[in-house]
């Protein structure tokens, strides 16, 4: 499981909207002014992000307010397998798309290597669109959905 703290922000009917800091190791580095994820982490100022959750007090058993810090977890195979899903599926389309168009090419069926690169390009296009949609299936998107797991007392109420 993933886990990460977040604080609760706001609570409307059947939502909860929480945040959570974004943790980067890039400033601890001695290569942080030439390294590429360096520039990145400076370049994006963004140093939280906000979620809107469903939220069911049945599920929880804890009535959550504003300022609660909650814990959310996310299943690492279901991450993995996405991850996987997103990465590998556009680049099989582009290599065995590839493939076929040098094959088609060695054949002299296309007439110039630019169809077989056009060829190429259209099978990554589909891997993308079809990685797109396995991902938008409602099945799929719900096991990607954060949960609450946990609810922790808030810090100003601890002495």
């Amino acid at each position: 499981m993933i886990k990460e703290l977040a604080s609760v922000v706001a609570i409307e009917a059947g939502q909860v909207t929480v945040t959570s800091q974004i943790k980067s190791t890039c400033s601890g580095c001695a290569q942080v002014d030439t390294c590429g994820s360096g520039q990145i982490a400076k370049a994006l100022p963004q140093k939280k992000l906000t979620l809107t959750l469903p939220y069911d007090i049945s599920i929880t058993g804890v009535q959550l307010k504003e300022g609660d810090c909650v814990v959310l977890a996310l299943p690492e195979k279901h991450v993995l397998s996405s991850a996987g899903q997103v990465y590998l599926l556009p680049l099989l389309g582009l290599i065995s798309f590839s493939a076929i168009g040098q094959l088609l090419l060695k054949l002299q069926i296309l007439p110039h290597e630019l169809l077989a690169l056009g060829l190429g390009i259209i099978g990554g296009y589909l891997g993308y669109r079809l990685a797109k949609f396995q991902q938008k299936q409602s099945k799929k998107s719900e096991s990607l959905q954060p949960k609450i797991i946990e609810v922790l007392p808030s810090p100003n109420l601890v002495k």
